[in-house]
């Protein structure tokens, strides 16, 4: 092992230290780290062999990657915590490796990363996502429905199929007014559109049991303000539903489409649910699109935590 004195100044950067940590609460691969950082892998890596060089840190294979632990010394661990406290990252970090260890615990989310990407490219008799959208609606337990920049409503009207009443906000009056017109046609007394925006949506508190926030998130101001108005108005024990891109680099999305984020990663989304009193937080990639720019769809889920009894 380098010299305390050595193993001092690395740690002396931010990033190093971030890492050591991390690895010290949980074994995580280079991938795994570029989750919770939000880091290139170029980078870790380039800190991860500092980190090794100095026998701070190991590393074995697990399948296809090597995954890395804590070697230091509990001296020079508990340095480390002390100057840590002068890190803003460290509560994002704890977030984000909180989130992942749920991950990995969660067999059905593994099946469903497998199925991610290939879902509708191969050919299966009576297997398509309208089949399953129109399934899941009939299986939706009936209640109050927020679908939270609604848009035209064309996903309103799919929920108001099956819950008791859909509260449909948008921001745009001409998309208000299209909505509404669409809902009489369609005969859908149960669905009323409402202006507003998806940071202040006029609604009451806990008047809802599903939030939904289909495409929305990333043309928010500030999306954990979005998410901590659906808590507001979720009843106890109601669920946020979130769809919306996994982060990208396709610029012309801020212009084209209106976009104020680029997407969100995984973990971003799932801190920002937790942080706004969510629990029972999940997050999947649902969907790969082929065609440039190769756009990803993420579903994260949230609940209201229920009334003590």
């Amino acid at each position: 092992m380098a010299s305390m004195l050595k193993s001092l100044k690395l740690l002396a950067d931010p990033t190093r230290l971030r890492i050591l940590l991390l690895l010290e609460a949980e074994p995580l691969s280079v991938a795994e780290l570029q989750e919770i950082l939000g880091m290139g892998q170029s980078r870790i890596s380039t800190q991860l062999s500092q980190l090794k060089v100095a026998g701070l840190v190991t590393d074995h294979r697990s399948g296809k990657h090597n995954i890395y632990a804590c070697a230091a010394p509990l001296r020079l661990l508990e340095l480390g915590r002390e100057a840590a406290r002068e890190v803003p990252e460290l509560a994002k970090d704890g977030a984000g490796l909180r989130h992942l260890l749920r991950k990995r615990k969660d067999k059905a989310r593994e099946y469903f990363d497998e199925l991610a990407g290939r879902f509708g490219r191969d050919y299966v008799p009576g297997r398509s996502w309208k089949g399953l959208a129109e399934a899941l609606l009939k299986a939706m337990p009936a209640g109050v429905v927020a679908d939270l920049g609604a848009g035209e409503g064309t996903l309103s009207q799919l929920l108001a199929q099956r819950a008791t009443k859909v509260i449909a906000v948008d921001i745009s009056p001409k998309m208000v007014e299209f909505g509404q017109e669409l809902a009489r046609k369609n005969g859908l007394a149960n669905l009323e559109f409402r202006l507003g925006d998806i940071e202040e949506p006029p609604i009451k508190d806990r008047s809802v049991d599903l939030a939904v926030f289909s495409q929305a998130l990333h043309h928010a101001g500030h999306p954990p303000r979005a998410l901590a108005e659906a808590r507001r108005i979720l009843r106890p024990g109601g669920r946020v539903l979130v769809l919306d891109l996994l982060r990208h680099r396709f610029e012309k999305a801020r212009e084209l489409y209106a976009d104020r984020w680029l997407g969100f990663g995984e973990a971003e989304l799932a801190e920002m649910l937790e942080q706004a009193g969510f629990i029972r937080i999940e997050t999947a990639v649902v969907d790969r699109e082929a065609r440039p720019p190769k756009f990803q769809t993420m579903l994260g889920t949230g609940l209201r935590k229920p009334r003590a009894t």
